[in-house]
């Protein structure tokens, strides 16, 4: 028997997986999470063989929830469903451990064997997902990127630094690198280039 935490911030979505995973093979959900933060607390609660979470939800999103669960659960098995796997987010998730993708349009029956083989301590990556995570003509740094994801929420310099644990002036290099490469005029506009060609 496989247990399972499930965090959607769609109830539909979520309420329909937590009652058809148990139907398609020995699953049993022991709590679903509507967002990053019930996720984090649910995950560490129950302790689950595997969590399935979603990429995009409100608030902390999927991949935070990830880094915050690394912390104390860092061989925890995630996992995760997205609708579009953007090159930089695909990275990132592996980088923090990930050892699942699953498009959020599979059949529940895919997704029971995916949550099967992760159990098994093994890998998958759904082959649409990762078509879309290889085409990457980013030419952006992770540092470039992390500091444009905070600028795009509209902090300040001093903020982003705080934020990332950067020195100010160390921050404002990456931005007006960031700017230069993308050729745009202010931190915002290189963020906002940034966001259109999916590296954020």
């Amino acid at each position: 028997m496989t247990t399972v935490v499930l965090a959607d911030d769609e109830a539909l979505l979520r309420k329909a997986l937590a009652s058809l995973l148990p139907l398609e093979g020995e699953i049993t959900v022991l709590a679903e999470a509507e967002d990053g933060e019930a996720a984090v607390e649910a995950t560490l609660r129950h302790q689950p063989d595997v969590l399935v979470i979603d990429l995009e939800m409100p608030g902390v999103d999927g991949l935070g929830a990830v880094a915050q669960i690394r912390r104390t659960r860092p061989d925890q098995v995630i996992l995760m469903l997205t609708r579009h796997a953007k090159p930089g987010v695909l990275r990132k998730a592996l980088k923090l451990g990930v050892q699942g993708f699953v498009s959020k349009s599979a059949e529940p029956a895919h997704i029971t064997s995916v949550i099967r083989t992760l159990h098994e301590g093994k890998r998958w990556i759904d082959p649409d997902v990762s078509a879309l995570a290889v085409v990457d003509d980013c030419p952006l740094t992770e540092r470039e990127l992390d500091v444009l994801r905070v600028t795009g929420d509209g902090y300040s310099v001093a903020d982003i630094a705080k934020q990332l644990h950067l020195a100010e002036g160390t921050v404002r290099n990456y931005l007006s690198n960031a700017m230069q490469k993308t050729q745009t005029r202010t931190r915002h506009e290189a963020a906002r280039y940034a966001r259109e060609h999916d590296w954020l």
